[in-house]
């Protein structure tokens, strides 16, 4: 049953980031957080490591056979990504899980007021 539900997980990440390019940490870390019960700093760790071969590659692949990807944009977030992935590693693995929550929630929070009012 464990199995299915990370899956699942997976699933709903992976549809979510071909259609938002989300990255599916937004699904993938909460998820893993409340079915799975995994601690804040396991869930970030598992994210990242799940993200990088079938978000990376399979959806990027169908978005360049559509013509849609800047590769000068793309290969410049990919350098800024990965320097900052070590520091923000680094800053939240120092940091109590209840102050973890708290950041990750205002930072989705402020996503969610900044799309509400984009299209006004």
């Amino acid at each position: 049953m464990k199995y299915l539900a990370l899956l699942g997980i997976g699933l709903v990440a992976g549809v979510f980031a071909g259609m938002f390019g989300i990255g599916g940490g937004l699904i993938i870390v909460p998820a893993l957080i409340f079915f799975m019960k995994m601690e804040e700093l396991s869930a970030i760790g598992t994210s990242l490591a799940a993200l990088i071969p079938p978000v990376g590659l399979l959806g990027a692949a169908e978005y360049y056979r559509n013509g849609s990807i800047n590769i000068r944009y793309a290969g410049l977030i990919a350098v800024g990504i990965f320097v900052g992935a070590v520091f923000g590693a680094r800053i939240m693995i120092g940091l109590p899980p209840h102050l973890i929550r708290r950041i990750y929630a205002g930072f989705l929070l402020l996503i969610a007021a900044r799309m509400l009012v984009m299209g006004k």
